[in-house]
């Protein structure tokens, strides 16, 4: 994944908050990177209204 590609949340691995959840099926584009607490790195994402949050590049795929 780089950064600038457009890509769709398609799953959540934990529990998040009501706003994530809603980003669930959205597509959105990667700004950058995020470590994690030793799960591993993060992906940044922006999406159409302007919100930004991280997710991990499992619950991402390419948006076509």
């Amino acid at each position: 994944m780089e950064i600038g590609q457009k890509v769709k949340v398609y799953r959540l691995r934990d529990r998040v908050s009501p706003a994530v959840a809603n980003k669930l099926g959205k597509v959105g584009s990667i700004k950058g990177y995020k470590m994690t607490d030793g799960s591993g790195v993060g992906v940044v994402v922006q999406f159409d209204d302007n919100s930004t949050t991280w997710f991990f590049e499992d619950e991402l795929k390419p948006a076509q």
